[in-house]
């Protein structure tokens, strides 16, 4: 590594090719009790039975539908309130042709109930006078319904190959640009692992346009063990393999 850095140092660079392709991210589904769990534990702190007992408070006060479900459906009502919510709220361009349709992806959902989402559209985070856990996770289940009812996101995809004057070396960057925010706007689902592959951003480019290498460095990896699993993560695993129901996690 240390003689291609040596080597590197000594050339000039330009743009060889640029790659552009445009990308669209769409919105997660509404929250079921899995991703409620993990999505409570990553931005609130909360674990899964906090969040129960907490989603508990919230149905029984009638504030959001109930929270022991495998399905992602929604009723018609609530999908064309919520649309009327973003049309009035962020604009008819944030509002998609059509209503989102979700279909579950778990092995054995059983899908009896509809997704955890608000009864009332209406009573937005702002307005609604709950506890402070309350407040946190009714803020989280209503801005995940509305997102999932929003416009998707667009991005402008980059793949920059950068080569050297002789030819000898080809180096590769990748990024995005944001070109329209959609649910972005609202709602952004949390990550268990940061690692996201062309998530940097990238400035605007040509051809054939001669760049500067400010620093060469290598780095050195190891490959580490899975990390031990959060209640979070061992949520989403019991899922996966199909263990237990969303009563039982």
């Amino acid at each position: 590594a240390n003689d291609v850095v040596s080597t590197l140092k000594t050339k000039q660079f330009s743009v060889a090719s640029l790659e552009e392709k445009q990308v669209r991210r769409h919105p997660a589904p509404p929250f079921t009790t899995s991703t409620l769990q993990q999505e409570a534990a990553r931005k609130c702190g909360f674990g899964a039975k906090r969040t129960m007992q907490v989603a508990q408070k919230l149905y029984e006060a009638g504030h959001i539908t109930y929270m022991r479900t495998d399905g992602v459906t929604v009723s018609q009502e609530a999908v064309q309130a919520t649309r009327a919510h973003i049309g009035k709220s962020y604009g008819d361009n944030y509002v998609p042709d059509s209503p989102r349709m979700y279909k579950s992806k778990s092995k054995n959902a059983q899908e009896a109930h509809e997704a955890i989402r608000p009864t009332d559209i209406t009573l937005t985070p702002q307005k609604a006078d709950f506890d402070a856990d309350a407040a946190k996770l009714y803020e989280l289940i209503w801005k995940r319904m509305v997102a999932s009812q929003m416009e998707s996101a667009l991005f402008d995809q980059l793949i920059v190959d950068i080569a050297a004057h002789d030819k000898q070396a080809m180096l590769r960057a990748t990024g995005s640009v944001v070109k329209f925010d959609g649910f972005l706007k609202l709602y952004q689902e949390g990550k268990d692992d940061e690692d996201e592959e062309g998530e940097a951003r990238l400035p605007a480019l040509k051809q054939d346009e001669k760049l500067n290498a400010k620093e060469i460095t290598p780095e050195q990896h190891f490959t580490e063990p899975p990390p031990r699993y959060s209640e979070a993560s061992l949520v989403k695993k019991l899922e996966e393999l199909g263990i237990g129901r969303p009563s039982t996690y």
